[in-house]
């Protein structure tokens, strides 16, 4: 097969960074491949992106070494508005490549630049607003769309281009299951066609149909192979930084040599061997029982520039103590709810309490103290020149003396451990790092409850289980946690309720072993169970985990 993009000890180091972001990577893409490309947080997979269509050397500057050759012309030696013909790229941080106010104007805009005849623009248009679902959408204000439906846009904005590479920088973060799985079935057609797909995902279901994976570590090739032979590979997933997929993590800790990457390749290999569920996981524990600290009652909001209706007469009970998921699709109005129980958003009727008050305008600023928002997008709460005045800004804004303001901070910094960081700038901070710095300028005003809104979005394996393992310390600590989040494994390991969203309405809600067994009304909200449980469900073992499944199917 004919190489689309031929790379050659492709080595770049950023001006101003002493370590290169990509050491040594030898890569070769044939024409109509699929090609994942996965790794820890900064092993350089969005720098390889970018190598592919000039951003780099062209717009990000630095010392670029080795060679790298899309469709039979030199990166190096072409302009971006040149390689933007060939290669179409969505940015991890897809919402820097809106330029448009209103969803059909951004899906144009791309070909509109480059003079594409206005009725085949509007075939465009047509074409990728439905292949993404988002036809419904049409005359829509950007502003009023959830972060799952605007990384959709973005997808579609860029597919409309119609080029014959197209790169997807993590692609799928945002979005619920069921329009991951879209997204991917669109690479998978678009290779299909003859076109070359390179996505860059920290998911490892997300890229067993891939033709190839690249694993990347500290900037290099770590093994370059079939999905199916790498993600086998626990020690190789885990090396890399990726999450190891569930199936394969099961079959390896039963000790089968044969490892599944299916449910259904996992339930024939059980029932071959005739293995049955031995024992249940237990009894639940961690339960709270503690007295009601938020409520809402008929709560409805209206969104007045778009006139959508995010939540529609939901009533609901949060008690002291509980480690709370709240699940739902792409615009289900999850983020809405979690603003409205912290005081940033005012309903359209219905009303808020805390502790059995009303928290009305004058409660505004004492709720504030006492239920913390983390926003989905940590930069969008982080603007100070080190983390220090950052984590400090609120209880200065709060009129706190000097002198408590100190001791406060180095105590919640040290809660995300991010001790001896005080002097650092927050921009210059992984993803994962400055979702720590968001959490800790909540944390500091020591407030009951902390509602996270996709707190592991954009991190890696390691990254997750850390912030994870890090709210659960809080929750042990006290506090009372609302995680508003897309992974399902997360929901499963973690919380000790879970509630469904759809439609602005709670059509589930309960511990998450119930929650997940009722798998036709999350299809419903565009749900599905994580892998092990999918499976556990078919066996009755009513785990919520790898580890529970095992024990239960242990001979």
């Amino acid at each position: 097969m004919t190489a689309a993009i031929q790379i050659e000890n492709l080595t770049f180091t950023y001006r101003g960074r002493d370590e290169p972001a990509l050491a040594g990577v030898d890569l070769s893409v044939a024409e109509g491949q699929f090609v994942a490309v996965m790794g820890h947080a900064g092993c350089g997979k969005s720098t390889l992106c970018m190598c592919l269509n000039a951003l780099i050397p062209r717009f990000f500057r630095g010392e670029l070494r080795g060679a790298v050759v899309v469709r039979g012309r030199a990166v190096a030696e072409s302009a971006i508005r040149e390689m933007a013909r060939e290669v179409g790229l969505v940015f991890q941080d897809f919402e820097s490549q809106l330029v448009s106010t209103e969803v059909e104007q951004e899906l144009a805009f791309g070909p509109e630049n480059y003079g594409v005849p206005r009725e085949e623009i509007l075939r465009r248009v047509d074409k990728y607003l439905s292949l993404v679902r988002l036809g419904e959408l049409r005359g829509r204000e950007q502003a009023t769309l959830s972060g799952g439906q605007r990384q959709l846009l973005a997808v579609a904005s860029v597919l409309t281009l119609e080029t014959p590479i197209v790169v997807l920088d993590e692609p799928t973060s945002d979005l619920d299951p069921a329009n991951r799985e879209e997204v991917l079935g669109i690479a998978r057609r678009i290779a299909e066609s003859g076109r070359v797909v390179v996505m860059v995902e920290h998911e490892p279901e997300a890229v067993i149909g891939a033709d190839r994976i690249l694993l990347m570590r500290e900037g290099r090739v770590l093994a370059y192979d079939s999905a199916e032979k790498l993600l086998s590979r626990v020690d190789l997933m885990e090396e890399a930084g990726v999450r190891p997929l569930q199936m394969v993590e099961l079959f390896r800790k039963l000790g089968f040599a044969q490892a599944p990457l299916t449910l259904e390749e996992g339930l024939e290999l059980l029932r071959a061997n005739k293995r049955a569920v031995r024992r249940g996981p237990g009894p639940d524990g961690g339960g709270a029982g503690g007295p009601v600290i938020l409520e809402a009652r008929g709560l409805s909001h209206v969104y007045p520039n778009g006139n959508v209706t995010a939540l529609s007469r939901l009533n609901l009970r949060i008690r002291e103590g509980e480690f709370l998921a709240v699940l739902g699709q792409n615009g289900c109005g999850k983020s809405t709810l979690g603003k409205l129980l912290s005081g940033l958003l005012r309903p359209t009727e219905g009303e808020v309490l805390f502790e059995g008050e009303r928290t009305g305008e004058a409660a505004r600023g004492a709720l504030a103290r006492q239920v913390g928002y983390v926003y989905q997008n940590p930069a969008y709460q982080v603007f100070a020149a080190n983390v220090y005045q950052e984590v400090s800004f609120g209880l200065r804004n709060f009129g706190v003396p000097e002198a408590e303001i100190k001791p406060r901070v180095a105590e919640a910094l040290e809660a995300v451990d991010l001790k001896g960081y005080e002097e650092r700038d927050p921009f210059g901070l992984t993803r994962g790092e400055l979702q720590r710095v968001a959490v800790a300028s909540i944390l500091v005003s020591r407030p009951r409850v902390l509602i996270l809104d996709e707190p592991t979005t954009g991190m890696d394996y390691r990254q997750q289980r850390g912030m994870m393992e890090m709210l659960t310390r809080l929750h042990r600590a006290g506090h009372t946690l609302i995680v508003i989040t897309h992974s399902m494994w997360v929901a499963a390991e973690y919380a000790t309720r879970a509630l469904v969203m759809r439609g602005g309405e709670i059509i589930l809600d309960g511990h998450p072993r119930e929650v997940f067994a009722e798998e036709e009304l999350l299809a419903s909200a565009h749900l599905k169970p994580p892998p092990v449980v999918q499976l556990s469900n078919r066996l009755g073992a009513g785990a919520l985990t790898v580890d529970e499944l095992a024990r239960a199917l242990a001979v």
